[in-house]
């Protein structure tokens, strides 16, 4: 399965992510969406620090998503894809920590 290096702009920092060409369009309104989310949670001033931000950005996803969940079932495709993008905006925050180290 061959991948494309997708560059997504989250909070004006610029993230690579491989991922499949079909999923491209899907990763990138992800992207945007955290891109959206995270930017309400910023402008609010109750929560400083990118990490913190991410964290509360994902929590509120996570909610959002488990109140969809109880009022519909996703099909198999759809979970995997979820679980997919999760794990890269979770493989996404690590590097971003690690340089965040160094």
């Amino acid at each position: 399965m061959s991948t494309n290096t997708v560059t997504l702009k989250i909070l004006d920092k610029e993230y690579q992510v491989a991922c499949p060409p079909e999923e491209q369009t899907a990763l990138m309104q992800a992207g945007q969406f955290l891109d959206q989310k995270m930017r309400g949670i910023r402008t609010s001033g109750k929560v400083i620090g990118l990490e913190r931000i991410a964290v509360m950005a994902a929590l509120n996803i996570s909610y959002e998503m488990l109140q969809a969940k109880q009022n519909a079932t996703p099909t198999e495709a759809e979970t995997q894809t979820v679980n997919r993008i999760s794990d890269k905006v979770e493989q996404t925050l690590q590097r971003c920590r690690q340089l965040d180290i160094s």
